[in-house]
């Protein structure tokens, strides 16, 4: 099982995952991130546990980012998976079904997690944002959408020396996922290319796309 994270999951990401001046807490943390990012590129490690704490998927890949609308996520292992955002559209392709997804870019941001973060300032309308606490390894922040119909519960965010490592999404039945962060590189050059789909002759394609 793999998450769908829209354009502003991903930039969200992107602008979280930097930074050289330890913060005093989590939202410092956050804060600082965001400046001066315009690209990132980073590999990580993503495991979907179910309520009853059973790991029912787990996978690693590659993840590029462009501000602001621009991301490719690679997903390896046993099911390949291949996430596309090229602003206008988020293609999603399953390389075993041999089947391209395709979702309007400006809609299919609407629900999903973290969208307005493309506009960190909006962070504070669209969320109540808290400090939720310190583990070992990181200071812990806590995201819970203000709107009622939103597909997730909440949202933790792992910093550590203003750097996002862990990002852990929660839903409404219990399901959790954990994004864990490796080999950030920021602000590195990125071939626009990673950021265009065409979908394979072969392949069924769901959805219309926009031109």
């Amino acid at each position: 099982m793999k998450l769908f994270l829209s354009p502003g999951v991903v930039f969200f990401i992107g602008l979280a995952l930097s930074g050289l001046v330890q913060a005093q807490t989590a939202r410092d943390q956050l804060d600082r991130f965001s400046e001066g990012l315009e690209t990132l590129y980073a590999n990580f490690d993503q495991r979907v546990v179910g309520p009853d704490g059973i790991t029912q998927d787990s996978s690693s890949g590659k993840v590029w980012l462009s501000r602001p609308h621009l991301f490719r996520w690679e997903y390896g292992g046993e099911f390949p998976e291949l996430v596309v955002a090229d602003g206008k559209n988020v293609w999603i392709y399953d390389e075993v079904l041999e089947q391209v997804t395709v979702k309007d870019q400006e809609l299919a941001a609407v629900d999903s997690p973290l969208s307005v973060l493309t506009d960190p300032g909006r962070l504070d309308e669209e969320f109540d944002v808290s400090e939720a606490g310190e583990t070992d390894e990181w200071q812990l922040l806590e995201l819970r959408p203000k709107n009622s119909e939103a597909d997730f519960d909440r949202i933790l965010l792992g910093l550590r020396d203003d750097s996002l490592q862990l990002m852990v999404v929660e839903d409404a039945f219990g399901l959790r996922t954990e994004i864990t962060f490796l080999l950030l590189q920021r602000n590195p050059q990125i071939d626009a290319e990673l950021f265009t789909f065409e979908p394979p002759e072969s392949a069924d394609v769901i959805g219309e796309f926009q031109r």
